[in-house]
C-alpha cells in the first residue's frame, strides 16, 4: 500500500515544518490529491490514524481534497474532464493531450498551535 510511503513523507514533512516553526501541537492538515494519483484518501486516512499517535500531529485532523483530472488537447485545444483510461479527446479523437489538473500531491495547508508568550 504506497498511502503508507506517502502518508509517512507528508506527516514527516508536517511535524518537521511544524518544529521549525516552534509548534507545540499540529491540528489540521489539509491535502491536495490528483484523481491520476491513484492515492486512495480512505487509505491516506487510515494511515494517518495508526501514524500520528507520539507525535505533534497526534490527534490532528487529515482533510484531503480531490481534484479531477482535466486535460487540453494539443490538436485541437479542447479542455475536458476524464478518468485516468479515458484520455481520448471528445471532440477530435486524438489521444495527444496536455494534462492540466490531476496530478496533484500537495500539502496545501497546516494548523498548529505556538506555545504561549506572556
Amino acid at each position: 500500500m504506497h498511502e503508507m510511503g506517502i502518508t509517512a513523507e507528508v506527516l514527516s514533512a508536517v511535524n518537521d515544518a511544524a518544529v521549525k516553526a516552534g509548534a507545540v501541537r499540529v491540528n489540521l492538515v489539509r491535502l491536495t490529491i490528483g484523481g491520476l494519483t491513484a492515492i486512495m484518501p480512505d487509505a491516506l486516512q487510515f494511515a494517518w490514524e495508526a501514524m500520528t499517535p507520539g507525535t505533534l500531529s497526534e490527534g490532528a485532523v487529515l482533510e484531503v481534497r480531490e481534484v479531477g483530472a482535466r486535460s487540453r488537447c494539443l490538436e485541437c485545444a479542447t479542455e475536458w474532464e476524464h478518468d485516468q483510461y479515458d484520455r481520448l479527446c471528445p471532440s477530435c479523437g486524438s489521444f495527444a493531450c496536455e494534462v492540466l489538473a490531476g496530478n496533484e500531491l500537495r500539502i496545501d495547508d497546516v494548523d498548529v498551535d505556538l506555545p504561549e508568550t506572556t
